[in-house]
């Protein structure tokens, strides 16, 4: 049995977008390559996120390493999200993605494509 298999994946892209993809984790990685975050900040950046939404997004990339979350004890609370080593290594990875998504854009405009709506 291959390493990936027992992990539960079938293949490593599988695993990528297991831990990194979907609608807001590609997101949310990105700002956060920038530097630590508060909530409020990261659903300003974002945009169309709802709380429960970027809540249940951010525990599930805590979960698998990708981000670390820190709670500071004042009044309010303050919480604070970083990536970890690990999910630093996503860089290149959204680097390209964004790289992609510039290419495409010129090319919709070009070809006179309207760009799609989720």
């Amino acid at each position: 049995m291959k390493k990936q298999e027992a992990a539960g994946y079938r293949c490593t892209v599988e695993a990528t977008v297991a831990v990194a993809g979907g609608k807001w984790k590609p997101l949310i990685i990105y700002y956060l390559l920038s530097g630590t975050k508060r909530f409020g900040e990261l659903r300003k950046l974002i945009g169309g996120v709802s709380q429960r939404s970027l809540t249940l997004q951010l525990r599930e990339l805590e979960t698998h390493g990708i981000v670390s979350r820190e709670v500071f004890a004042e009044v309010p609370p303050r919480v604070e999200y970083s990536l970890t080593d690990i999910g630093l290594t996503l860089a290149p990875v959204l680097e390209a993605m964004k790289e992609w998504g510039d290419s495409y854009i010129i090319w919709q405009q070009a070809s006179g494509r309207e760009s799609g709506s989720e």
